[in-house]
């Protein structure tokens, strides 16, 4: 199964290159949507040189403004429901979540059920 995960940033051109590496060293089939919010130390520049490095392994949405964490999200998730995803995972890029932890994520989508049904998801 393939993982996206889809990373919100605002200035973390210092996390992003370590947060990278470590979701690439898992041993789990994934890809990564950054959602840039327009900032100002070139986080979406330096998102767009590691897709250029890691064709359809890295992907960028850029957005023209501090536009907020949740909308990043949706609209991350959003584009990539659109794309067909197997699933999809948020994680913020100041480390505040053990890249790790996608591997057990990723083992219990073998026994966990999320159907959709037009308005709402359930579990």
């Amino acid at each position: 199964m393939h993982i996206t995960v889809v990373i919100p940033t605002y200035n973390e051109a210092e996390n992003l290159p370590k947060l990278l590496s470590s979701l690439f060293a898992l041993p789990l089939d994934l890809s990564v949507l950054v959602v840039d919010d327009n900032s100002p130390d070139g986080t979406g520049d330096l998102a767009d040189e590691f897709a250029g490095a890691n064709a359809g392994r890295v992907n960028v949405l850029h957005r023209p403004g501090k536009l907020g964490l949740s909308s990043a999200s949706v609209q991350g998730f959003q584009y990539m429901l659109g794309k067909g995803a197997d699933a999809i995972a948020q994680m913020d890029a100041d480390f505040s979540h053990d890249p790790g932890t996608l591997i057990t994520m990723t083992k219990r989508l073998d026994t966990c059920k999320v159907i959709s049904s037009r308005s709402r998801w359930r579990i």
